[in-house]
């Protein structure tokens, strides 16, 4: 029996494939870049054995490295049967890549239809697949309705998306996928994804959406963290309309002291990443707030950076983005049940909300 070559053409149809699973055999160093969202990882070769395989091709023979490869590969793959897929009966039908469709998953899948059960092979391979990730954010227009949803820093938009999508609400949660707050301070723990790997995850978050129906996203920069913002997304941020929501300057510090614990108990990287706004806020200002890390008042200490950095900050892109603000939403306090009321009231407008 042999197995089936699967070409795609279009990036919704990879994303949308009706496999019944999706396995990159390439090695764990190559899945953790980027894989196709939703494949696991059974690899037929680990990230040494590929190393050698290679130096062997390169140094001493094809013929020989593809001995050793295929005896490796073979022995992997025996031990996926035997473990992860064992579980699967003969109605199984996987969808199966490597690096660029060629002999990794080609053995693989040779291996599993001699077993009965029904694997294709992505044509191109991981390349095919990333090139129509490329296609997608770099050179096609979004084809998305955006509206950005704006304000200070700690009007606790990130939270509000969230309980918008449970009104059923499509939001994009840029800083979520990107794993960082989207500031001097928002790194995360474990850190951000490659550039590669986060561009999937957006990839599958657009797949998901509604043209029909718009779309809600947080104001970010072009740069979130270390990561850029694909252009086709950024040129439609940059175009759509704005709603903004506004709170007291004592709420949102209480609300950055509660959401920042994190970065606010590391006083040492606080200190270290504070140092680097001398430049741009004066030595007066970072000594202040120095002096409040330690006294150990986070409340004054998040206020003054919300009143000395971030607001100045957000002040400026305002006056250099001048977007089209649609609608200010106010609220006094940043508590679970004062959030909960501002989402319904957001979400109410949205469903009013007919000019894109």
């Amino acid at each position: 029996m042999q197995h089936m070559t699967k070409e795609f053409s279009h990036l919704d149809h990879v994303l949308g494939h009706g496999f019944d699973s999706v396995i990159d055999v390439r090695s764990p160093a190559e899945f953790a870049e980027d894989h196709v969202p939703g494949a696991i990882n059974l690899p037929v070769l680990d990230n040494e054995e590929r190393a050698r395989v290679g130096t062997i091709y390169k140094q001493q023979s094809p013929f020989l490295a593809r001995k050793v490869g295929a005896a490796l590969v073979f022995r992997n793959a025996s031990a996926h049967i035997e473990g992860p897929l064992a579980q699967f009966d003969g109605s199984w039908r996987p969808l199966v890549y490597c690096w660029r469709g060629g002999q990794r998953s080609g053995a693989f899948a040779w291996m599993l239809a001699q077993i009965g059960w029904r694997p294709e092979v992505v044509q191109g391979g991981y390349k095919t697949y990333r090139r129509l990730v490329t296609a997608r954010l770099y050179d096609q227009p979004l084809g998305l309705r955006l509206i950005q949803l704006g304000g200070y820093t700690g009007t606790a938009k990130t939270a509000l998306l969230h309980r918008l999508a449970q009104r059923e609400v499509q939001v994009l949660d840029l800083e979520g996928l990107a794993r960082h707050r989207g500031s001097l301070l928002g790194g995360m723990p474990g850190g951000q994804p490659s550039q590669k790997a986060f561009e999937s995850t957006l990839a599958q978050a657009l797949h998901r959406f509604d043209p029909q129906r718009p779309v809600l996203v947080e104001a970010e920069s072009s740069k979130i963290g270390g990561l850029l913002v694909p252009p086709s997304l950024w040129s439609a941020m940059k175009v759509a309309p704005w709603i903004e929501v506004s709170a007291p300057l004592a709420a949102r510090a209480a609300y950055l002291a509660e959401a920042y614990d994190d970065i606010l108990s590391d006083t040492e990287g606080l200190r270290h990443k504070l140092r680097h706004l001398v430049a741009f806020r004066g030595t007066a200002v970072v000594d202040n707030w120095f002096k409040l890390i330690d006294r150990g008042d986070r409340l004054a200490l998040t206020a003054a950076l919300a009143a000395e950095h971030y607001d100045p900050a957000y002040a400026k892109s305002m006056r250099a983005l001048a977007p089209d603000i649609r609608h200010r939403f106010e609220t006094q306090g940043l508590s679970a049940s004062e959030l909960d009321q501002l989402a319904d009231r957001i979400a109410a407008r949205l469903d009013s909300f007919s000019v894109i």
